[in-house]
């Protein structure tokens, strides 16, 4: 095994002090007033000398470990593989490295990954929390842990939350279909109290009622995570399966349901969208593989990663942090899948 290069060997090769060496490695060198010639040498025999400084040193003596855990549902999806990208080039631009682990939308699994981030010293935690686990951020709370919930949360007034504005996007969404001629609009949503799904499901009846059509609760079916699958499929042949199907058009809440859903109607007799108009939450590169490229609701993950990462510093670092949530804006890009509808009812 290679011997571990010390400050000292980098001192003994440059021909300085540790203690110059050590001002130079940690950034200080202003401070400690290093000439920039001596302080570009010290720092290129580091890198020639392959030199890994002792994190486990230096957080002992700084307090903090400049890493941060980053809970997702399931980085898997590509909107929180995304996610998590940004959230990652955004930390490093503050020094910092993330370690991600998925939840699986399990409350079980997000304590654990909790905990094993804890375990490690962490200086903050980014999460999108799971159903029913509220009782975790108050433990953090009391804590006194820093943290950032992001896509969701509990209720309107969670304080610590970057999230968009999902009752106006989700308006928008289902007043599309509407001006283009659908008026029997179905919903698939998740089964969840998590306010993101709430407001989304707000929004969709927001939209009917603005525009004089009957809401009918039959028309938002509702789908569980661990059962998506055969849930999304019975609610396609709720709607759409008969002599005449229930629904002129459908609006999906996220992505998952949506790339299942598109999957199961590509093998049905249906036309879109003439026959069935389609509007989804999230984007996905597989909308436009689709024959009818598919309009939906795009997320600024840039500024959602970008936000939620300057209020978690702010927050380590003992700044001001404004009260309430953070909420960022939703464009609707709109594709041929909510275009006019065609046939006559």
């Amino acid at each position: 095994m290679a011997k571990k290069v010390l400050l000292k060997d980098i001192a003994n090769e440059v021909g300085v002090s540790t203690a110059l060496v050590s001002y130079v490695l940690t950034g200080k060198e202003k401070e400690a007033r290093v000439g920039v010639e001596i302080a570009a040498k010290i720092k290129k025999v580091a890198k020639k000398m392959n030199y890994q400084p002792n994190l486990i040193a230096r957080s002992l003596k700084s307090g903090r470990t400049k890493t941060l855990g980053l809970i997702l549902a399931d980085i898997s999806n590509t909107f929180f593989s995304m996610l998590a990208r940004i959230i990652e080039n955004e930390a490093d631009l503050h020094g910092y490295t993330v370690i991600i682990g998925s939840s699986d939308e399990k409350i079980e699994k997000s304590q654990k990954l909790i905990d094993t981030f804890l375990n490690r010293s962490v200086d903050g935690l980014i999460i999108v929390p799971v159903e029913g686990s509220r009782r975790q951020f108050n433990v953090l709370n009391q804590m006194n842990v820093p943290f950032v919930l992001i896509d969701r949360s509990f209720s309107e007034k969670d304080a610590n939350v970057v999230v968009i504005d999902n009752r106006t996007a989700s308006f928008n969404a289902v007043n599309l279909l509407i001006q283009n001629g659908y008026r029997r609009i179905g919903m698939i949503a998740y089964d969840t109290d998590l306010t993101h799904m709430q407001n989304r499901t707000a929004g969709y009846k927001d939209a009917l009622g603005k525009n004089g059509l009957p809401l009918d609760e039959q028309l938002i079916r509702k789908v569980t995570y661990h059962k998506l699958s055969d849930d999304v499929r019975e609610a396609l042949d709720y709607f759409l399966t008969g002599k005449k199907p229930l629904v002129d058009a459908l609006f999906f809440a996220t992505n998952s349901i949506s790339l299942l859903a598109l999957k199961y109607i590509n093998g049905m007799n249906l036309k879109v969208p003439d026959d069935l108009g389609i509007v989804c939450f999230d984007e996905s590169e597989t909308y436009d593989f689709f024959y009818a490229p598919v309009s939906f609701v795009k997320q600024d993950l840039q500024l959602i990663g970008q936000k939620a990462v300057d209020r978690l510093m702010n927050m380590i670092e003992g700044k001001q942090v404004p009260r309430g949530p953070e909420t960022v804006p939703a464009t609707l890009m709109i594709r041929a899948s909510s275009g006019n509808k065609k046939n006559s009812d």
